[in-house]
């Protein structure tokens, strides 16, 4: 996979525990200048801050114990047979031959009616990136995604067959990076319906019909492509979309609904997740979800930063909790060593080859 992201975010290094300043990095106009030592970097305008930002509501001084992991039905989403349809009102923006949604866009068109959960506004009016058991922070791309899709090259990853999930996906941007490096199967999961309808689903849907997007083609970044032209109402689905699926819902309840489907289900070689462990509450309900989707051979890549404040979580506590219940072994592959630290963990069956 030749294909590689060089994103980095300036972080504030003297973070408090109640300092939550959002970075709001523009991808054509960042507000920070790198060393001129280090090669121009940019990053996506969804990108958050470095930790999710609890609000000023009553919720901010709640201590992580009294959040409690609250039961979300799982559903999957099939995919409209009209791919017109799913990217109708979007704002495409491409980084590297890869499309995604303006997330401001997607805001906006939510507070107008296309929210059903409500999760915008709730979020807006409580001035929170997070509310437990209601809105996960799938409306942002989180900057340890940018983490994961570089160490997918630098360690060169191979998707090549294998079946992959991509386990709190948001923007589902680790899912097409397995999808364009010729997975055999990819499904995606959110928390949130609003986030797969909205924002997942047409941005799998924006780089499946793209016939020119390849991964790494032309060598550069393209940072000012004018949206993605709207195509021809399809006869059939994209081949590459015909190997997705796509379910929201909490994790326990997700892996129920795989697990005793009608549909044929095989178990995952590959599970990428993203700054899920920010919350040691969900902790039990991740390392089961990952215990029973996770194939006896395959591999967890997740990305984390150090710690979270405010909501307590982080790749150390989370090591010790894994290490505790002695189903996986852990091993950090790789530290981003800037502000506050960012981690890449691999986690495997103890008894896998």
């Amino acid at each position: 996979m030749d294909f590689r992201f060089n994103f980095s975010v300036d972080e504030n290094e003297n973070n408090e525990p109640d300092t939550h300043d959002k970075m709001d990095l523009q991808l054509h106009s960042p507000k920070n200048e790198q060393e001129s030592t280090e090669k121009s970097k940019q990053t996506a305008d969804a990108v958050a801050d470095s930790s999710p930002r609890r609000g000023t509501d009553k919720h901010q001084n709640e201590t992580p114990s009294k959040t409690k992991f609250c039961f979300k039905a799982a559903k999957e989403h099939d995919i409209p047979e009209d791919l017109n349809k799913v990217l109708e009102n979007k704002v495409m923006e491409t980084v590297s031959d890869l499309c995604y949604i303006n997330m401001s866009v997607v805001e906006m068109m939510c507070l107008d009616g296309a929210d059903r959960e409500g999760i915008v506004s709730k979020s807006v009016s409580s001035h929170s990136d997070l509310i437990s058991g209601v809105y996960e922070g799938g409306l942002k791309i989180w900057e340890c995604t940018f983490d994961l899709i570089d160490y997918f090259c630098e360690a060169e990853i191979q998707f090549t067959s294998k079946t992959v999930l991509d386990l709190g996906c948001g923007a589902g941007l680790l899912g097409i990076v397995a999808l364009r490096g010729k997975a055999e199967k990819v499904h995606f999961q959110d928390y949130n319906s609003t986030v797969i309808n909205e924002i997942t689903l047409p941005n799998v849907v924006a780089n499946c019909i793209n016939e020119g997007s390849r991964m790494g083609s032309g060598g550069g970044r393209k940072t000012s492509k004018p949206p993605l032209k709207r195509p021809k109402k399809a006869e059939c689905l994209p081949d590459m979309l015909m190997k997705c699926r796509f379910f929201s819902g909490e994790w326990s309840a997700v892996s129920q609904l795989l697990l005793s489907s009608n549909k044929p289900f095989s178990k995952y070689d590959i599970i990428l997740t993203s700054e899920t462990i920010y919350n040691p509450d969900y902790y039990s309900a991740l390392h089961d979800t990952l215990a029973q989707l996770l194939d006896k051979n395959g591999r967890v890549y997740l990305a984390s930063k150090a710690h979270y404040f405010g909501v307590g979580g982080g790749i150390h506590l989370f090591e010790k909790f894994i290490e505790d219940r002695n189903v996986f072994r852990t091993s950090i592959v790789k530290i981003i060593d800037k502000g506050l630290q960012r981690y890449i963990m691999e986690m495997a069956f103890k008894n896998s080859s």
